[in-house]
């Protein structure tokens, strides 16, 4: 993976900076001084990102109900952009057009999400006001929460399609599981499910977890190969750490 930081000439040279002027203050003489909007802060594969999709992916992170650790750092953030950047671009490489996720795919986890974050008991989500308020009180809208789970429903389908296929379990280590995993997790003396009930649900997490393994082998080795400028100092460091063993859920 390369993280390398550009000059600021060579950044403004291609256009890389969004600015405008702004209205000069009154009293104040002069010509106007440029005011930043946004910035591109990493580049991937001539791909760039901007802070405000990373302040984005910050508050985005308030949907994930699988989290622990609180709400990421913008350098946290950069690297789940840098990851599904990466994967992004090999899907449409791939030109996988079944991960594409039809519209009461992405309803029905919008729905998951709003039963399931403890916070949302509170504001109402269930109802359309309380959801929008919700999500008002934390910067977000309706439109931008579904094309992200849109996304994130397309990555994980793409996951699923490309790593899982070929992969088998077999009888033996649908037992081991169950004796040297499950088994243990029981007190002395507590009743304990049979092999037959639970065997479909260890197959399952056996999938899993070789799907993952794959993947985040597949997601290192795009990362090692790929061209990846992180142009912000702050972050440059902690994105290149953060990335050395972080995958795409």
């Amino acid at each position: 993976m390369i993280l390398r930081r550009r000059h600021c000439e060579r950044v403004f040279g291609l256009g890389l900076l969004a600015a405008v002027f702004a209205a000069p203050i009154f009293g104040q003489s002069g010509p106007p001084r440029p005011m930043v909007l946004d910035r591109v802060i990493a580049v991937v594969n001539n791909q760039p990102i901007l802070l405000s999709d990373v302040d984005d992916a910050v508050r985005l992170s308030v949907l994930d109900t699988g989290a622990e650790g609180g709400t990421p750092t913008r350098a946290q953030a950069l690297d789940e952009l840098i990851s599904r950047a990466l994967i992004g671009q090999q899907m449409r490489r791939e030109e996988i057009v079944a991960a594409t996720p039809t519209q009461g795919q992405v309803e029905a986890r919008l729905g998951e999400i709003r039963a399931e974050l403890p916070e949302c008991e509170k504001a109402n989500c269930a109802t359309r006001q309380g959801w929008e308020t919700f999500l008002a009180a934390r910067g977000l809208t309706a439109e931008g929460v579904e094309s992200y789970v849109r996304k994130r429903l397309e990555i994980l389908r793409f996951i699923e399609q490309r790593f899982r296929q070929g992969i088998r379990v077999s009888p033996q280590q649908v037992e081991t599981y169950y004796r040297e995993t499950l088994l243990p997790r029981y007190a002395p003396g507590a009743p304990v499910p049979k092999l037959e009930s639970v065997a479909p649900r260890i197959e399952e997490i056996l999938l899993q977890q070789q799907v993952n393994a794959l993947f985040d082998d597949w997601l290192k080795n795009l990362r090692e190969q790929g061209d990846i400028e992180v142009l912000d100092p702050a972050l440059e460091t902690a994105a290149a750490g953060a990335g050395a063993g972080e995958a795409e859920e």
